[in-house]
């Protein structure tokens, strides 16, 4: 069946469907990892993205119950260059395209997906729309410049839990996870740590989660505009300088507003498992795994208070922070990986070692 990718801006690619039948809107942005498609189509941040993987043959290794990062796959449709109709892999369970289908996610095949990247370099990260139901261009063109976009969204309340929960029974130290979007990963690096992991939904209070008496707080990943999130700002500002945090992507972006700073949109965002980021202080460079629209704006930070940590060395970014007196410090890429290579998962030791000190 023909499928259809318009974009905003009049940018039409046309391929064959793969995985459900319909029509979905998001902002579409490219991945550039050459695998782990079942870890970012599982990655709540994807929500209201559709996403373009830049590696040219996607789903030869199939699909498998062990790599899911969340409950089912939040991206709003996937787009590739070629999807491989035949998979193999010992661990793998079902297809791709079976798995798309089952979870009602449009996918796309056969377009020039070089072309996409680099138009979406140029132009920037724009609404689009994925559809087999409407052939008529200058239709879909019309849907995807009327479509919300994220600028302003609140996601989140879309893939947040819906109540507490507990990840696990034991552990020398009590973790507290405001639930934006978490990947399951997170929670797994915190139980291996020894930590029991009480998971709490993002509209969860200051009071709330101090309740809980925790040993500390991560403020997890998530999708959207964090602008958007004052809820969360103001429950973060609630738990400043009473409990160790540790914020990772959406959670670094709720720590940089509630310390003062503000956040902007990037041009087309970081997402993939390549992208390299200098500690400050050592020089050292990790690869690490990405996913973000929008980044904290250095200019606007106290630097009496706040030091900066961590920078992108493609674009000079901010990636990482902690405050100079209070337990507390973030990073905007994953450290959980999953995918992605696990060069900062130090950083979870970090917040161990900043319990332990507390």
């Amino acid at each position: 069946m023909v499928a259809i990718l318009a974009l905003e801006d009049g940018q039409i690619y046309k391929g064959l469907s793969f995985g459900a039948e319909g029509e979905r809107y998001g902002e579409i942005v490219f991945n550039t990892s050459m695998t782990g498609y079942q870890e970012i189509l599982t990655d709540p941040s994807y929500k209201g993205q559709i996403v373009a993987m830049t590696c040219p043959l996607i789903g030869n290794y199939g699909v498998n119950d062990e790599d899911a990062e969340s409950r089912k796959p939040f991206a709003e449709g996937f787009v590739v260059k070629e999807y491989s109709k035949i998979f193999s892999n010992w661990r793998s369970k079902r297809s791709l395209g079976d798995y798309l289908k089952e979870n009602g996610i449009i996918g796309i095949e056969g377009i020039d997906t070089r072309s996409l990247t680099l138009h979406i370099r140029e132009a920037g990260a724009l609404k689009a729309v994925l559809s087999t139901v409407d052939t008529d261009e200058k239709s879909l063109v019309e849907k995807a410049k009327n479509s919300p976009g994220l600028i302003g969204v609140d996601l989140v309340k879309e893939v947040a839990c819906p109540k507490k929960y507990e990840w696990n029974n034991s552990g020398k130290y009590k973790v507290v996870v405001l639930d934006c979007g978490v990947k399951l990963n997170t929670l797994r690096a915190l139980a291996k740590r020894n930590c029991k992991v009480i998971v709490v939904p993002a509209r969860a209070s200051a009071k709330d989660i101090l309740d809980l008496k925790p040993n500390g707080v991560l403020l997890s990943n998530g999708p959207g505009d964090p602008a958007a999130l004052g809820y969360v700002v103001k429950t973060t500002i609630g738990l400043l300088g009473k409990v160790p945090i540790f914020g990772i992507c959406l959670g670094h972006q709720m720590l940089g507003q509630a310390l003062g700073g503000k956040t902007y949109k990037l041009k087309f965002g970081h997402h993939g498992g390549n992208q390299p980021v200098k500690d400050v202080k050592t020089g050292k460079v990790a690869i690490s795994v990405q996913n973000h629209g929008f980044c904290v704006d250095i200019d606007t930070l106290n630097k009496k208070d706040v030091e900066l940590t961590h920078v992108n060395l493609n674009d000079d970014t901010l990636e990482g922070m902690r405050h100079k007196k209070l337990p507390a410090f973030s990073v905007q890429f994953h450290p959980e990986a999953g995918p992605g290579p696990s060069d900062t998962e130090y950083l979870f030791d970090k917040f161990i070692g900043m319990m332990k000190k507390r």
